[in-house]
């Protein structure tokens, strides 16, 4: 495997995103640049430009035709991959923290942050009736009282969110009458990053408490954690092996040495 440098961005990289084929890479940092690269040799294809602040999240739909992005200018916009035009933008009281697409590309999910008063909300929008995005108005809306989400992917067939909260919590929202199914709780700190197995039966979590956990992605079931000395950033599991795989790298130490300092481990 030979390694690619990228170089599209002026601050850290918030998440990095494959779209199902594997050939285009979609990058978002602290910066407004949303950038998408030829994963075969790093040629930059493109950006999407219309963020004003720290983009924190991004998703390409099944079939690679749309892209979705959250950010720190309190906006979810939708994008044309192609062209990179912005065909929506919805509008939000408080920074979008996560963001996705279902299974079929038809809904779209977001998570709001705790701040400036207002209170966490996970938001549901389907793309299919215009009306929706004209009004900016969702055809549900989850209050979260209690913890606000960090990290959120969509269950298996499109049926559920599963939602990771700041307090260590994990939930699983229905997606078609919001109330949560189950929740268990885990991890003792926030979690990071929330990812699926290929066949989206198991995900493993990332967690400021020092390890990455393995759960049944319908039970929510405990299956296996992963124990590191430090919080671990993200996680993620192998298509192709049974093999999961931590970052652990803090803020501080990116204009280190990596190799000194952070850890990236393989398990």
């Amino acid at each position: 495997m030979k390694p690619i440098l990228l170089q599209g961005h002026e601050r850290s990289i918030t998440q990095i995103k494959y779209n199902r084929e594997g050939d285009l890479l979609f990058t978002v940092a602290k910066d407004p640049i949303v950038n998408v690269w030829y994963s075969v040799n790093g040629e930059r294809l493109g950006t999407y430009m219309g963020h004003t602040g720290a983009v924190w999240c991004v998703d390409a739909d099944w079939d690679t035709k749309h892209v979705l992005t959250g950010s720190a200018d309190n906006s979810c916009r939708l994008w044309d991959c192609e062209t990179g035009k912005q065909l929506a933008l919805l509008k939000t009281n408080s920074a979008v923290r996560t963001c996705g697409f279902d299974f079929g590309g038809n809904i779209i999910m977001f998570s709001t942050d705790k701040q400036m008063g207002y209170q966490c909300f996970v938001s549901f929008f389907d793309l299919r009736d215009p009306s929706q995005i004209d009004s900016n108005e969702p055809y549900m809306k989850i209050p979260c009282n209690d913890s606000k989400i960090t990290s959120a992917v969509w269950g298996p067939l499109g049926e559920c969110i599963i939602a990771g909260h700041e307090s260590g919590e994990l939930n699983q929202y229905s997606a078609k009458s919001g109330e949560v199914l189950v929740n268990v709780k885990e991890h003792s700190r926030q979690i990071n990053d929330i990812q699926l197995s290929r066949d989206m039966t198991m995900f493993v979590t990332a967690s400021k408490d020092n390890t990455a956990k393995l759960f049944d992605s319908t039970t929510l079931e405990h299956q296996k954690t992963f124990r590191t000395e430090r919080p671990v950033n993200s996680a993620a599991l192998s298509p192709n092996y049974d093999h999961v795989v931590l970052v652990v790298v803090k803020a501080m130490d990116v204009n280190h040495n990596l190799h000194q300092i952070g850890k990236f481990e393989a398990r």
